[in-house]
């Protein structure tokens, strides 16, 4: 299941440095506006304790996690929205993401070039959020009339769209993001057929100076970056972007030493990752045994026959049924035959939604 989510933000705030650490890509770094013009993609594994839990008590030849894919988006000026800096290219880019992880400076360093001229966390974000409302407006104004005038003629997808439409417009026209708008189902799906940029999820990672990574919470600019986001219902991260790159860079042991030594107890990039993940609605289910202990990547509420398919084609079409097993059961019981005996092995037909955590094994007949 390929979700992606973009990383974006002014120039200059951390983005690469950040995405470097995520990713261990290499992405190019320089003190200078659009540094990163065209946007670099990276794929990381997520980080998931269960699975060498699971492999403990059924052993497999090797483990396989699940992977998210993060895209590094060039920086963002005032006037993007009117084609300044790099402008429609930009947000062209962001287009194409599933969710945003908005970088916002939360540090101060005059060897690191600031393009407003100081460090106003909160003055970043309402920038960048103006040009994507901008933006947006934009596309909506354009398609508005056109819309309007096929729903004359009672055309039911135009009425329909126009109602949304509607509902879309005055709120951009106030500065609000289209994600901070109530839709039913029908109308959630006009939504994601307009590609708008506000729309999308997003995840605010106040880049803090390493001095606050045991405590973000303290931090004066973070406060600023988690009370913005709590307004808006969404989540707010600290994170020393250089440190975590420094870390990245570790083996496990000396990680292990570096995060003791700063106060820590798991890394702001395993916080990222699992962050982002859950941003878009994935869970995650294993197979187990054999020849590899793997996790599987799926969308919250999808149906045992649609999880079945993410494995292969197959799986799905002729599926029969799928024997679960949660894990907290098999971590309780400590073994499939302890799960079995207790009667918490579960023979799962086609109308059961899987859940975050399911050990499965499918039955199916092609």
């Amino acid at each position: 299941m390929s979700l992606t989510a973009g990383i974006v933000g002014l120039p200059n705030v951390g983005k690469s440095t950040l995405f470097n650490a995520i990713t261990k890509a290499g992405a190019e770094m320089a003190n200078y506006p659009f540094a990163t013009i065209d946007p670099n993609v990276g794929m990381v594994e997520v980080p998931d304790k269960r699975l060498a839990r699971i492999d403990e008590l059924i052993p497999a030849k090797k483990i396989i996690h699940t992977t998210f894919e993060f895209t590094d988006i060039a920086g963002i000026v005032k006037g993007a929205s009117k084609g300044e800096g790099l402008g429609n290219k930009f947000l062209e880019n962001i287009r194409q993401v599933d969710a945003i992880i908005h970088v916002v400076r939360a540090f101060a360093d005059d060897e690191i070039t600031s393009v407003t001229g100081t460090v106003d966390p909160l003055d970043d974000i309402e920038t960048i959020n103006l040009e994507l409302v901008l933006a947006d407006l934009d596309s909506i104004n354009k398609r508005y009339e056109r819309v309007k005038k096929v729903a004359r003629t009672r055309d039911k997808e135009a009425v329909a769209e126009l109602e949304v439409l509607d509902k879309i417009k005055p709120a951009l026209e106030d500065g609000q993001p289209v994600r901070s708008l109530e839709f039913d189902e029908d109308q959630a799906k006009i939504v994601k057929g307009l590609f708008l940029l506000t729309a999308k999820p997003v995840l605010y990672v106040a880049n803090i100076a390493e001095e606050s990574m045991a405590d973000p919470d303290s931090d004066q600019y973070y406060q600023v970056v988690r009370d913005y986001a709590q307004k808006e219902g969404a989540q707010a991260l600290g994170i020393s972007a250089k440190t975590e790159e420094e870390i990245a860079e570790l083996d496990d042991d000396d990680k292990k030493d570096f995060l003791a030594a700063e106060g820590v107890s798991e890394s702001g990039l395993d916080r990222l990752i699992q962050a982002s993940y859950s941003l878009l609605g994935l869970a995650t289910f294993f197979t187990a045994g054999g020849k590899e202990t793997r996790a599987w990547t799926f969308k919250r509420g999808m149906k045992a026959p649609q999880v079945a398919g993410i494995i292969h084609s197959d799986f799905e079409r002729g599926f029969i049924r799928a024997e679960t097993v949660s894990f907290a059961d098999l971590d309780h019981y400590g073994s499939m035959q302890a799960v079995r005996e207790a009667g918490r092995l579960r023979s799962e037909g086609k109308e059961y939604v899987v859940q975050d955590g399911d050990i499965i094994e499918f039955r199916f007949n092609v």
